[in-house]
């Protein structure tokens, strides 16, 4: 069980990010031109700093109660090298100039020219979040976390840790444990959520997936203190899997950058690789509704950080998207985030 000591290490080591990051957020706002305010946003309520910290401060309150429960292990985030941090941060600034130039620059200046011809789908080749070269480069790979980080005012890895409460739940449900189980991440990225879970659940198989090769350059060495991790390099909406290979999928920040063409290929893809009974764990944005006071907020994301797909996806049903055949099990929002766990129905209970 989680000591005094304990929580007021998580707090303080909680604390640092948030004035690390934040703060970081509040002086790239300075050192950036606005962006101009549509029409139909204008006159309308934003949460204020305070709204915003307070918010970000109950997030961090229910993954301490997480923690202290035993639902997953104490981050580790806050122990890195400062001069490693440091270094990320007059990156991160140095790369603001061309950010804020994407952002105020001509639309065509958002899509990248194809390194390859037929390597990518049209839709990947954007600049997301105006990054200089989207996810198709070693720096931008080094560099995203930190950007996230940035945006979210430090509540990006805390976010992303929710997703472990529905998958401990599903390996305690699974007759073999952790040590039979087979879990698919879609999107990987850089790994960030896989090492959480070889963290942890060290006996877990994983395999990750993505369409960025300096991503995945990234997610190697991440995981590389583990065994039983595979990464492939391939679209998420024609994975080279097997039918019905894995008992739990997770699929982390995706669906928003998809549009809605694709994001119902991959939902399909979800359905076809996760075996009867299995769980899907999603994690994404908040979409509109389900904390009215952040509407106007999630509208104006995709003007701010060059989101192409977002304004659609805040507007999807997910339920209607996964399909009859992925039941809805639980549902919970954390900050800018929800979680949301689905489980495959088995043949028969079509039948029901």
């Amino acid at each position: 069980m989680a000591s005094v000591l304990d929580k007021l290490a998580f707090e303080a080591g909680q604390a640092a990010r948030i004035g690390w990051f934040f703060g970081q957020k509040m002086l790239a706002r300075r050192l950036t031109r606005p962006m101009p305010v549509p029409e139909r946003l204008r006159g309308r309520p934003v949460p204020d700093r305070r709204r915003l910290l307070a918010d970000l401060w109950r997030l961090l309150e229910q993954d301490w109660r997480n923690i202290e429960t035993g639902l997953y292990l104490p981050p580790d985030d806050w122990r890195g090298n400062p001069l490693d941090a440091v270094r990320r941060a007059v990156d991160f600034f140095a790369d603001l100039r061309a950010v804020d130039a994407l952002r105020h620059g001509e639309r065509a200046g958002r899509r990248l020219d194809p390194p390859e011809e037929g390597r990518y789908p049209p839709y990947y080749l954007q600049k997301f979040h105006f990054q200089s070269d989207g996810y198709l480069s070693a720096a931008s790979a080094e560099r995203y976390d930190y950007q996230v980080e940035i945006l979210f005012g430090g509540g990006a890895a805390a976010m992303r840790r929710q997703a472990l409460v529905p998958l401990r739940q599903a390996l305690i449900n699974h007759p073999g444990g952790a040590a039979r189980a087979r879990l698919l991440d879609i999107g990987c990225g850089t790994g960030m959520l896989l090492r959480e879970v070889k963290r942890n659940h060290p006996r877990l198989a994983v395999t990750g997936l993505d369409l960025s090769a300096p991503y995945l350059d990234v997610a190697r060495r991440r995981l590389a203190d583990w065994s039983g991790v595979e990464l492939l390099t391939a679209p998420a909406e024609a994975m080279p899997l097997p039918d019905a290979g894995f008992d739990i999928v997770t699929c982390v920040y995706l669906m928003h950058e998809l549009p809605p063409a694709v994001r119902g290929a991959v939902a399909a893809e979800i359905r076809r690789v996760l075996k009867p009974g299995g769980t899907l764990v999603l994690v994404d944005s908040l979409q509109l509704g389900d904390e009215p006071d952040y509407d106007a907020t999630l509208e104006w994301f995709p003007v701010a950080f060059h989101e192409p797909y977002y304004d659609g996806y805040v507007r999807a049903d997910l339920d209607r998207l996964m399909g009859p055949d992925l039941a809805p099990v639980d549902r919970r929002t954390a900050y800018f985030s929800k979680v949301l766990t689905y489980r495959r129905k088995s043949p028969a209970s079509h039948n029901i």
